[in-house]
């Protein structure tokens, strides 16, 4: 199940996980996922997960979110060795690909995958695996994205070098067998894979601070953030390997879309989805 940490590439500067993961895995990427970290927490009112699980969870299953249950045993996945040096006594890490056959050894009494888009070929299969390993009566949660992205207003025109760029991405992905897009359809996975009562909830993602409500201005503050710290690695891998660009034109991309979001008038945005679900008590687990 294990994949090498040493598994990476170098693209025009920025290293990519080599496996099929087409985001950065160096320093910089590390730090936009601090970013996402925050922006996530804003979103949803300063909370890590919105499944109503038991104030002290003894098992914990982490797959790319964070830590904020001190008496539970919390074992942390990634598919490469980004992690940070200091962590909780009752955290570990494991460099693994959720991808691959799981080998529990106990179930665990929450699931929580977060931000997993372009890096999931299989979802439902991953899903199924979240189910077998899950106690009776525990929780499963999953945070992503829809990565369309639309306007309020119509200002985000298909002309719009952004939204051409989008649209590329979002067809480059499913060439590649991976969903862009799967908070979409992360409600309908979860219900297929035996969760009961599962809840979906979905929160607009502003880019940039033009919405008048206050709280929707903040999450477009972080979010202007981490898109402007990541596109350059968003475009690189997706857009000179698998759609033909050349270095010189990514970056004259990356340069208008910039220029695009700096434009107050511009009201872009899109969405950030959120499922829960419980397995049943009357289920058994994965032996």
């Amino acid at each position: 199940m294990a994949t090498p940490a040493s598994n990476v590439e170098v693209e025009s500067n920025i290293e990519v996980q080599a496996v099929c993961y087409v985001y950065p895995n160096d320093e910089q990427e590390t730090e936009r996922l601090d970013i996402m970290h925050k922006l996530t927490e804003v979103t949803l009112g300063g909370k890590l997960n919105l499944a109503p699980i038991p104030e002290k969870p003894k098992r914990i299953l982490d797959i790319g979110t964070g830590d904020r249950y001190p008496d539970a045993e919390i074992l942390g996945n990634d598919l490469s060795p980004i992690q940070p040096k200091w962590v909780p006594p009752n955290v570990r890490f494991e460099v693994d690909d959720v991808e691959q056959d799981w080998a529990y050894h106990q179930p665990f009494d929450f699931i929580h995958c977060r931000m997993m888009g372009n890096g999931i070929r299989d979802w439902p299969k991953l899903n199924r695996q979240c189910f077998e390993n899950t106690k009776p009566g525990g929780w499963v949660e999953f945070i992503d994205l829809d990565l369309n992205w639309t306007s309020p207003d119509g200002s985000l025109k298909e002309e719009h070098a952004s939204k051409r760029f989008n649209n590329e991405f979002i067809k480059a992905s499913r060439d590649t067998n991976i969903e862009p897009c799967p908070g979409l359809y992360l409600e309908g996975w979860m219900k297929d894979a035996g969760f009961q009562g599962v809840q979906a909830e979905k929160f607009v993602w502003p880019v940039g601070t033009w919405p008048k409500d206050k709280h929707l201005k903040e999450v477009g503050a972080w979010n202007y953030l981490q898109i402007m710290e990541g596109l350059e690695g968003f475009t690189y891998a997706l857009f000179t390997r698998h759609l033909g660009y050349s270095k010189a034109e990514v970056e004259v991309i990356c340069a208008n879309i910039r220029k695009e979001m700096k434009d107050p008038k511009m009201h872009a945005m899109f969405h950030l989805h959120v499922a829960y679900g419980q397995k049943p008590e009357a289920a058994t687990t994965a032996s």
